[in-house]
């Protein structure tokens, strides 16, 4: 199975300008954000150098990181 990444702007392209400027004016979006991309990149990593973690906690990781971008996409194709 190949390692892809789960950036915001790669998961939604078309919400980039919305993704900008929610970042830099809401501080609660911009927090959640910031813990998707941290988390995002620790399950990445993980993955990357197949490090001895169980599949359990490998698998909680991967939830916390869908419910955060389902709350992200929530707020991002909120209309304005």
């Amino acid at each position: 199975m190949g390692i892809t990444s789960h950036q915001l702007y790669t998961e939604f392209p078309e919400f980039r300008e919305r993704i900008d400027a929610l970042r830099e004016g809401d501080p609660k979006f911009s927090e959640k954000l910031t813990r998707y991309t941290e988390l995002d990149q620790e399950i990445e990593g993980l993955e990357k150098r197949e490090a001895p973690i169980g599949d359990d906690k490998m698998h909680r990781l991967k939830q916390w990181r869908a419910q955060l971008k389902d709350e992200l996409y929530a707020e991002i194709s909120r209309p304005s």
